[in-house]
C-alpha cells in the first residue's frame, strides 16, 4: 500500500513521492531495474518474519468477530492487514520458508535469516490454542531450518497466557529442535512480563541462555486510546512506545537481578532508549531520594547495557546508529532487515556506509549474531 501525503510543491516534496512509490515497491521485490545491495560481509539478518496458515486463520476469525479486548489489533485489521495486493505479497513471503524466501536472500546478499513468528503471533489467541499453535509453528520452523541449515535459524513462538506451558515449550523448542531462543510480541491481554506469573519464561531463557526477542505490537488496550488516531498506534511511533515501556518495566521491576543471565533483544535500534538512557539514570535517582521507587542495585542504564542488545531493523539512520554505537558498543548491536516489512536493500547500504570500522560491521552484520545465538 502506498501512501501519497500532501506535502508543498517543491524538489523536497517531488524526491518524497518518488521515495513513497519506490520503497514499497523494492520491500515486494517488484520494482525494475534497481541496483541490489551488495557488500563483502557475511550478513545475518536477525529479526525476519513469518507465520503459519493455522495462526493467520485465527487471526481472519478474531479481526472478523470485531477483536473484542484487542483495539489495536482491530485497528490493524481495517487497515495494515486488510486484504489487498500489497498484503497478499506480504503473507506470500511470510509463509514461504522455502525456495522463494531464499531467493529473495539471494538477491540481498543475506547469507542467514533468524527467522521468528511475526506479531501478535500468538498472543491474541485463547490460552490453549495459542500454545497448541505455537507447538505447531515451532514444529514448522525447525523443519524448514533442518531442511536449510546452512540458510535458516530461528527463535521459538510461545503462549505466555500459559506461563507454565510456555516455558516448557522454549526448552522443548531450544534442547529438542534447536532453536536459538523465544519471540513474545510485548503485552500479552494487556499484561507485561515484569508480572511474576510469568517468571517461569524468565526462568527458562536465563537458565537456557538463550535470549527473548521483546518485538513490538499495537499499544497495550490500557493505553492506546490516544493512539488510534493519526496512525500512531502503528510502526511509526506506537510500537516504539509499547515496547520500550515493556523494556523498562523489565528493569525496573527487578527482573535482571533474579535473572542475570537474561539477554532482551529489542529491534528498531533499541526502540528509542539508548538515545534517553542519561536522562532515565538521572530521573531514577531523583526519584530514588524522594521515595517514589526501590534502590536497584545498578542504574537502569547498566542493566540495559548489560541484559539487553538492539539490532538495527527498520532503521536507516546514521546518527542512531552512531549514537547506539557510542552508548553500547558495536558489540551489543546485530543486524536485522525486518523483512518481508521492509527494503533489505536499504539495510544492507545503511551498514555499508556506515561511519565506523570494518571490524564493527562484522560484528554487526554476523558476529555478534553468532555468539548470542550460538551459531
Amino acid at each position: 500500500m502506498v501512501h501519497i501525503y500532501k506535502l508543498p510543491n517543491s524538489p523536497g516534496r517531488r524526491d518524497f513521492i518518488k521515495k513513497a512509490i519506490t520503497l514499497p515497491l523494492a520491500m515486494h521485490g517488484l520494482a525494475s531495474g534497481m541496483a541490489t545491495a551488495q557488500s563483502n560481509f557475511k550478513k545475518i539478518a536477525t529479526e525476519e518474519a513469518f507465520v503459519t496458515q493455522e495462526i493467520a486463520d485465527e487471526w481472519d476469525k478474531i479481526i472478523a468477530a470485531g477483536a473484542p479486548g484487542e483495539p489495536g489489533f482491530r485497528m490493524m485489521g481495517d487497515t495494515i492487514l486488510k486484504p489487498s495486493p500489497g498484503t497478499e505479497v506480504i503473507h506470500k513471503r511470510l509463509i514461504d520458508l522455502g525456495a522463494g524466501r531464499i531467493k529473495d536472500m539471494d538477491a540481498s546478499g543475506i547469507d542467514m535469516q533468524v527467522i521468528s513468528i511475526t506479531s501478535p503471533g500468538v498472543q491474541v489467541l485463547e490460552g490453549t490454542l495459542a500454545h497448541e499453535l505455537s507447538v505447531h509453528a515451532n514444529d514448522y520452523l525447525a523443519a524448514a531450518v533442518k531442511k536449510y541449515p546452512l540458510r535458516f535459524t530461528g527463535l521459538a513462538a510461545i503462549a505466555p497466557q500459559q506461563p507454565k506451558l510456555a516455558a516448557i515449550e522454549l526448552d522443548r523448542a531450544v534442547s529438542l529442535l534447536g532453536l536459538k531462543g523465544a519471540i513474545i510480541n510485548s503485552h500479552t491481554k494487556d499484561e507485561y512480563l515484569d508480572d511474576r506469573k510469568f517468571w517461569p519464561i524468565l526462568e527458562a531463557a536465563n537458565a537456557l541462555k538463550v535470549p527473548i526477542y521483546l518485538h513490538p505490537r499495537t499499544p497495550s488496550p490500557s493505553m492506546i486510546k490516544p493512539y488510534l488516531d493519526y496512525g500512531l498506534y502503528f510502526a511509526g511511533w506506537g510500537f516504539a512506545v509499547e515496547t520500550s515501556l515493556h523494556a523498562l518495566r523489565l528493569i525496573m521491576s527487578g527482573v535482571f537481578d533474579q535473572f542475570p543471565d537474561l539477554i532482551i533483544i529489542l529491534g528498531h535500534m533499541g526502540e528509542g532508549i539508548p538515545f534517553y538512557l542519561q536522562r532515565i539514570d538521572n530521573r531514577y535517582l531523583l526519584q530514588f531520594k524522594i521515595g517514589a521507587v526501590k534502590e536497584m542495585r545498578k542504574l537502569p542504564s547498566e542493566y540495559f547495557k548489560d541484559n539487553f542488545v538492539i539490532t538495527t531493523s527498520g532503521v536507516a539512520q546514521q546518527s542512531s546508529l552512531q549514537l547506539s554505537l557510542e552508548e553500547l558498543g558495536a558489540d551489543r548491536i546485530l543486524y536485522a532487515a525486518d523483512y518481508p516489512y521492509e527494503s533489505v536493500d536499504e539495510s544492507v547500504k545503511f551498514i555499508d556506509e556506515a561511519k565506523t570500522s570494518d571490524s564493527d560491521k562484522h560484528k554487526i552484520y554476523h558476529g555478534n549474531a553468532e555468539r548470542l545465538f550460538s551459531l
